[in-house]
């Protein structure tokens, strides 16, 4: 139980403070002693919550014309996600969404996290590609790229992605449901951490507040490296 908690500390803290890389710190922190069927409900289950209180807290940022769109895009991209996860080799799927995030992570500290130009066409391919990333392993950094890329701070950042993570929760907490997947088990682990992620996830909140809006973008691109370093070193 020491690391369940443990995980659930660090996983929900970086969560308040940057807004995503929960389910990459805590899948890789219990990964070495648990198995992923025993880890996915549960992180989704403490996610789920999480992304509904930051999406309210953050709901005046939130840019309805791109959020929307981006939901509609991942959910169509979780059909295909859960395809190739039966019939493409998993492994490889990782290392390549780890590489397209290290180097756009480093690509916008390089430039020192400008704001792009949206891009619909891109829009679309990064949707779909984080719908697919989300319904094989639950992960949003490629998203988080995207996003870091296209608002104006992290406020607007982390309305728009926990808005778009609350829609794909969602859609998996019923499909985990149905499938049988998120047991009693589960959902008794999940209540049991649940005072800790929220605890955890306050003092992330307030420690985005102390923190400059430059060194909290900093923050994120950091974050975005080393999640993609993350999915790499996982899946070798």
């Amino acid at each position: 139980m020491f690391w369940w908690i443990a995980a659930t500390i660090i996983a929900f803290f970086v969560k308040g403070l940057c807004g995503f890389a929960n389910t990459l710190v805590f899948t890789t922190m219990l990964s070495f002693g648990q198995n992923n069927l025993a880890i996915s409900p549960v992180e989704l289950l403490l996610g789920y919550p999480s992304n509904a209180i930051l999406t309210w807290k953050e709901r005046r940022s939130i840019d309805w014309k791109m959020c929307l769109p981006l939901c509609a895009l991942v959910l169509a991209g979780c059909l295909p996600g859960a395809f190739l996860l039966k019939s493409v080799d998993a492994r490889a799927i990782k290392i390549f969404f780890g590489v397209v995030i290290v180097l756009i992570a480093l690509e916008m500290l390089f430039r020192n996290g400008a704001k792009s130009r949206q891009s619909r066409w891109v829009m679309l391919l990064i949707g779909i590609l984080s719908g697919m990333l989300c319904g094989l392993f639950g992960v949003g950094a490629l998203l988080g790229a995207y996003l870091s890329r296209v608002t104006d701070d992290t406020h607007a950042f982390k309305g728009n992605l926990c808005m778009v993570f609350f829609v794909e929760n969602t859609f998996r907490v019923i499909l985990y449901i149905a499938s049988g997947i998120i047991t009693f088990a589960a959902f008794k682990q999940a209540l049991l951490l649940a005072p800790v992620m929220l605890a955890s996830l306050w003092l992330g909140m307030k420690a985005g507040h102390i923190i400059n809006e430059k060194t909290a973008k900093k923050i994120v691109l950091v974050m975005l490296l080393v999640s993609g370093i993350a999915l790499i070193i996982n899946s070798l």
